[in-house]
């Protein structure tokens, strides 16, 4: 497996995991329909375990372009591949989202409400203020890097080494990612990765989804961008601490 084509499948099992099982709690007629916040949250941690399992060993499992980013300003991942690394990203989330609408379709026609249908695809502020939520997702984001780097922070000897989630084995990763949903993810839904929101977005946009609410683009920015900035400014603390 090639490390573009790991990206792409790492990232869309993240997201048909990750989107599955907010599927399977916001979705009408579901076996797990309103099991929760615990559920989702640890949905999505275990949704991360089983991509960095799958891609760490090709691609690092980055399958996020924010932890892209963070590792090329750290120095750990080289600048030209960081555009390819995002498109792959983005086609991955793109497939996990479809196959997401594929699996529960029915369960989407059987719902009313556009926006928890929405919900499965992309994230929104439970209390709606841009710099609030800009901040909540920069920081975040920031958790999730600086902890990342500071894992994968070793002494490699061989140049051909990639650094990336794969370096640190699965289970820590998930981990992070459950408690940043617990603890910080009941303001924005933590989206914490511009790939995992954006991607699903569009397919949002693109499906054949009935009684559909807006793809509210104007809040759209905020996810894609705040995980970039709290990214960058981890690896240059991180930096700065060396």
């Amino acid at each position: 497996m090639t490390p573009l084509a790991a990206e792409i499948i790492g990232t869309a099992l993240l997201i048909l995991l990750g989107g599955g099982v907010v599927a399977n709690v916001v979705l009408n007629k579901t076996i797990g329909n309103n099991s929760g916040w615990i559920v989702i949250t640890t949905g999505w941690a275990l949704a991360v375990y089983v991509a960095v399992v799958v891609a760490g060993p090709y691609s690092g499992a980055h399958i996020n372009p924010a932890v892209s980013i963070s590792l090329a300003i750290a120095g750990k991942f080289p600048w030209e591949s960081v555009p390819l690394y995002v498109v792959a990203q983005m086609i991955g989330a793109m497939l996990g989202a479809f196959m997401v609408w594929l699996m529960y379709k029915n369960h989407f026609d059987a719902t009313e409400d556009g926006d928890s249908k929405k919900a499965v695809f992309c994230t929104a502020p439970a209390i709606r203020n841009t710099f609030s939520n800009f901040i909540s997702e920069a920081v975040g984001t920031f958790v999730l890097i600086f902890t990342i780097l500071y894992f994968t922070n070793a002494t490699i000897s061989d140049s051909q080494t990639i650094i990336g989630l794969g370096s640190l084995g699965a289970l820590p990763v998930a981990l992070l990612v459950w408690s940043i949903g617990l603890s910080l993810g009941g303001t924005t839904g933590y989206a914490i990765n511009p790939a995992r929101d954006l991607g699903p977005r569009i397919m949002h946009a693109l499906l054949p989804i009935k009684n559909k609410v807006s793809n509210d683009w104007g809040y759209a920015w905020i996810p894609v961008i705040a995980p970039i900035v709290g990214a960058s400014l981890a690896a240059l603390l991180m930096l700065a601490l060396s």
